[in-house]
């Protein structure tokens, strides 16, 4: 007969044989997903060291690229805005310090004379600024010879104010005096709305508007109307404005896009949307030589725009 030891002995085999059997097939198992996992990151490595090495020659491509454009931007606009004066507007702290530099050196450059960098402070755009703004635009205090428009706008208004103070007419009226302009510019920055880099701001023929990012928030769309309605009103008191910005103000919020979404200015107003580059900052430029002829596009990178204006003679 086959006791129950016999039994158990059998189990306890049994159960050994399969542990073992595990136990072999595991190893071997793992043998070969281990090789195969080594060669994926093998592969993986491969790929990385060699994606490292793409990233670092585009990388050196781009860093001459940038030094043969600053290089060649000075050539570019060599003395195509002699005899033109330009007032640089930076709309924002939000732009870079760098980029104002390297505008205002093209500007001189291009023989231009900087007439003045006038900053507009967030309150510019700010709603709650509006009724002290209106209040100063529409009082008794104004310059002679200062025609606003009949409106309740207060961006409307502080626009037209500035552009009749701020701009050479392309013909026909006289420029501003200097009084007006000194005039109205204290008054705006006592409201706290502008300063100025450079001490006394003269009236130019053109117009440049340095920009940054664009706006957030429920009054974004509020803030880049008053922008706006101030670069058409340049635009049209004086020969041309051109706005520039980097690849974020032409996207929803920043000014770029708001002027080139609006049919009207879109038509009146160049615009620049890769000026932290040495060949934006040249089609900043060269928009405003083709503004002289009545010429206005988009510029820089991206769908429904060119590289840079026309070259004119």
């Amino acid at each position: 007969m086959i006791d129950f030891r016999y039994h158990l002995v059998s189990l306890i085999a049994v159960f050994l044989a399969v542990a073992l059997g595990i136990v072999i097939g595991t190893t071997q198992l793992n043998g070969r997903v281990l090789d195969g996992l080594e060669a994926q990151v093998g592969t993986l490595s491969e790929e990385k060291d060699a994606l490292e090495a793409q990233t670092e020659s585009l990388t050196d491509q781009l860093t001459q690229d940038d030094a043969y454009d600053d290089a060649v931007a000075p050539l570019v606009v060599a003395n195509r805005l002699v005899g033109a004066s330009v007032l640089l507007v930076v709309s924002s702290d939000e732009v870079n310090a760098e980029v104002v530099g390297q505008t205002t050196t093209l500007l001189q450059a291009a023989g231009a004379e900087l007439s003045g960098t006038l900053r507009l402070q967030p309150e510019f755009t700010d709603l709650q600024t509006a009724p002290e703004l209106q209040e100063y635009v529409t009082g008794v205090g104004l310059p002679a010879g200062v025609i606003l428009p009949e409106t309740d706008d207060t961006p409307a208004l502080v626009a037209s104010l500035m552009a009749q103070v701020l701009m050479q007419p392309a013909e026909g009226d006289s420029a501003p005096s200097q009084a007006s302009t000194t005039s109205v510019l204290a008054g705006l920055a006592a409201l706290g709305v502008v300063t100025s880099d450079s001490g006394e701001i003269d009236s130019a023929d053109y117009a440049l508007i340095l920009t940054g990012e664009g706006f957030t928030g429920e009054d974004a769309e509020t803030r880049n109307q008053a922008l706006v309605a101030l670069a058409v009103a340049l635009d049209s008191a004086g020969s041309g404005a051109v706005v520039a910005g980097t690849a974020a103000s032409a996207v929803e919020g920043g000014l770029v896009a708001a002027l080139r979404g609006d049919p009207s200015a879109a038509t009146s107003v160049s615009t620049v949307n890769n000026v932290d580059v040495g060949s934006g900052q040249v089609a900043a430029l060269l928009a405003l030589t083709a503004e002289r002829t009545g010429q206005s596009g988009s510029y820089g990178v991206g769908e429904g725009t060119v590289p840079l204006p026309p070259l004119a003679p």
